[in-house]
């Protein structure tokens, strides 16, 4: 089965992840091209299995910030715990000073605490949030989070994670990989995921 992200600008060489949750599915397309290293550790995860049993462990509102100076609207996600152990290596920090992807509606970046320390936990922006870009105030050290693609579907699927972290069940990516969340008790948002196969066009970062 093929793609489908209405609306979205793909050229022929990007790298789209279908995510489906037991709220729906949606999809982000990678920036390979300005962001490699991020792009390319997101999806050894992916097509390790790491997110297979993960969990959205967070979401980020403003109405429970209020002790932060600096608030953000965000959902975030990590692999299944019991991988923790296998995890690759902390990446270095691709800031949006020099690959100019920002934090925009939508947009799918890294977690980290300091510089160069992020691994397989990622967010998803509600909104615009330009504190996480590079001099922003949410980090004191000022150096923003590494963005490196954004949702293209289901953007609506997202917004009704807020607030809903469940586990999740897998992810896939690109023009070619999908993963798979199972449906999680309570309704949350969970996502389960499997290396697609037969999808058209698949690339590798």
């Amino acid at each position: 089965a093929g793609l489908s992200a209405p609306g979205a600008q793909a050229g022929p060489d990007a790298i789209r992840v279908r995510l489906e949750t037991a709220l729906g599915a949606f999809e982000v397309e990678l920036d390979a091209a300005r962001a490699p290293i991020t792009t390319a550790n997101f999806l050894k995860y992916v097509d390790g299995g790491f997110y297979d049993g993960g969990r959205v462990h967070r979401s980020a509102r403003l109405e429970t910030q209020a002790e932060r100076p600096v608030k953000i609207e965000v959902i975030q996600a990590g692999i299944n715990t019991e991988r923790r152990k296998d995890a690759f290596p902390a990446i270095p920090l691709e800031r949006t000073s020099v690959t100019g992807v920002l934090h925009k509606d939508g947009t799918i970046s890294m977690a980290r605490s300091g510089p160069d320390t992020a691994v397989s936990d990622f967010f998803i922006c509600i909104g615009d949030q330009p504190s996480l870009d590079f001099g922003g105030a949410r980090n004191p050290d000022g150096q923003g989070f590494a963005a490196f693609g954004r949702v293209v579907a289901g953007m609506d699927v997202v917004r009704g994670c807020v607030g809903r972290g469940r586990h999740w069940g897998a992810r896939d990516h690109g023009h070619g990989r999908r993963f798979r969340m199972p449906s999680a008790a309570g309704g949350g948002c969970a996502p389960g995921a499997r290396a697609g196969t037969g999808w058209p066009g698949r690339t590798t970062a």
